[in-house]
């Protein structure tokens, strides 16, 4: 019985270290994503994210050594949180579908993936990394969208019909950056819904 507790107690200890660790780290990556989302590229330093975060710029250059390391981890991080947001969608008629679709490309993860698309551009290390998730999550953002919908891809124009709603949906969200789009959005949600109920049959 004693060699069993012995052996079983430095798990005991070894697991909250490890549990504080991953809760600094999914604190630090939340902290990442709203500081883009807010401050943009220039104004999200190591020190402002950690000051959000909660926590010291030692703790956080413990888990990221750099800048780009720890907006890397922002990349994956958004591009996981969209496509969890995307799966959590309940399945129900397509108005509600579109109108959901067109509520997360206007919510504050793809505000936080525009800024980090915007850095990428100008950060060479950051490019690849970004490209390379943005494809993933168009494939898998398109794949959720017409398991949702319900569409059948093997019609003329499906295909098309779902490739337009989601580029429609991320053109409302480039325009909600600059002004508050709620009511015109309305209309627009409104109709592409019938669009899509008449292009999906």
């Amino acid at each position: 019985m004693g060699a069993v507790t012995s052996s079983s107690t430095p798990q005991a200890v070894h697991a909250p270290k490890q549990d504080r660790s991953r809760a600094t780290r999914q604190r630090l990556l939340e902290a990442a994503v709203a500081c883009l989302a807010e401050h943009g590229w220039a104004g999200s330093t190591v020190s402002v994210v950690a000051s959000r975060a909660g926590v010291s710029r030692g703790a956080a250059q413990h888990h990221f050594p750099t800048r780009e390391d720890l907006f890397t981890g922002a990349v994956e991080y958004v591009a996981e949180e969209r496509s969890a947001a995307l799966r959590a969608l309940p399945v129900q008629g397509r108005a509600e579908v579109v109108a959901a679709l067109v509520d997360l490309y206007t919510g504050p993860l793809f505000r936080a993936a525009l800024q980090l698309w915007v850095a990428a551009s100008n950060e060479a290390q950051l490019r690849p990394r970004v490209t390379e998730l943005e494809a993933r999550v168009g494939r898998e953002t398109h794949r959720i969208a017409v398991e949702l919908l319900g569409a059948d891809e093997s019609r003329p124009g499906a295909r098309e019909t779902v490739q337009g709603l989601l580029d429609m949906a991320r053109g409302l969200g480039l325009a909600n950056l600059l002004t508050d789009d709620t009511a015109r959005r309305a209309r627009v949600v409104a109709q592409w819904a019938a669009l899509v109920e008449e292009g999906l049959g």
